[in-house]
């Protein structure tokens, strides 16, 4: 009997244990690069949201923006070793790791939000497989605002930039300024309004979010709508993380996730037209490319996917065949 009675309180005590343990709350933190107004983190501030209202408070993800608590460059490694358990970054920041990781990032292959769905959806499982192998678990991606090229005067064919100083920041937009005629000269972010106001350079090309956020209509009086290309950011999750989670809450975590991508998407359309309409109210002259310049801008871009291509081997030239029958 007493035997029998030290069972029953041992099972009692276990059985609560598994209860008090499953309330539990668990909290990840969560470091993103970008500032709280940017697109990006309030859709993720919502993502967040989501699956505590989903978990009823058994998963607390707290975001720590504008690279609060870990800067960009150190995120993914920060997720894949277990620092944090869930973290943003840009794709392309790997590229020095994968080719594969640059795709979204090469000028004019995907010029349009349709076309770079098609592109996420030939190079996601790839992506998936190269993070995979590093114990990361892909949750979901959101494209930035279409890359635009930015000038001081009239740009109708790359013969204008011949000889303009053009503003890079990485390998494939020093080989575009250099195949532009151009003369590459790489600027940093913080550096670029100094930079046009005494200047050093005197085109660019980034996106119309951007421009905004550095007034580029202070130094700057014509933007071509070229639509370069869509980079996107990431969201990854440590998969020894994830797996410690119940299945209820991971089920939960990626019902929140397809809903941000979903969300996120239309929030980046929704920005560029917002941006376009300041900078032009601002007072710069806001057009569409002519129909040279499209032209001379998309051979170059052609000739930047081979060249990737012969880079990034069997896999990546699967990756462009599958978005090319897209």
């Amino acid at each position: 009997m007493q035997i029998s009675f030290v069972r029953s309180v041992l099972v009692l005590v276990a059985g609560l244990a598994v209860s008090t343990a499953s309330l539990a709350q668990v909290k990840w933190d969560m470091p993103t690069p970008y500032p709280e107004n940017n697109f990006h983190t309030v859709n993720i501030k919502q993502f967040a949201d989501d699956v505590r209202a989903a978990t009823k408070n058994k998963l607390d993800i707290r975001v720590h923006s504008a690279g609060s608590l870990i800067g960009m460059k150190e995120i993914k490694n920060a997720v894949r070793g277990g620092q944090v358990p869930i973290g943003e970054f840009i794709i392309s920041i790997l590229s020095n790791e994968n080719a594969i990781y640059e795709i979204d990032s090469l000028p004019f292959l995907a010029s349009s939000y349709p076309e770079a769905k098609k592109l996420w959806v030939a190079s996601k499982p790839a992506t998936e497989r190269l993070l995979d192998r590093e114990n990361m678990k892909v949750l979901f991606s959101v494209p930035w605002p279409p890359q635009d090229l930015w000038g001081k005067k009239l740009i109708k064919s790359t013969e204008d930039l011949r000889g303009l100083k053009f503003r890079t920041y990485n390998p494939t937009t020093t080989r575009l300024a250099q195949l532009a005629g151009a003369i590459p000269t790489q600027i940093e972010s913080k550096e670029i309004a100094q930079a046009f106001a005494t200047g050093r350079v005197d085109s660019m090309i980034t996106s119309s979010s951007f421009g905004v956020t550095i007034k580029a209509s202070d130094y700057l009086s014509h933007l071509y709508k070229v639509h370069g290309w869509l980079p996107k950011n990431i969201v990854v999750v440590n998969k020894r993380a994830f797996a410690g989670l119940d299945k209820a809450v991971q089920t939960a975590v990626l019902q929140a996730a397809r809903k941000a991508e979903e969300r996120g998407w239309k929030m980046s359309e929704e920005d560029t037209a917002k941006a376009l309409k300041t900078l032009a109210q601002a007072g710069m002259v806001v057009s569409d490319p002519s129909p040279q310049l499209s032209r001379e801008l998309k051979a170059i871009g052609d000739t930047l996917a081979a060249e990737w291509a012969r880079n990034a081997g069997k896999e990546g030239q699967a990756i462009l065949e599958a978005f090319r029958k897209l």
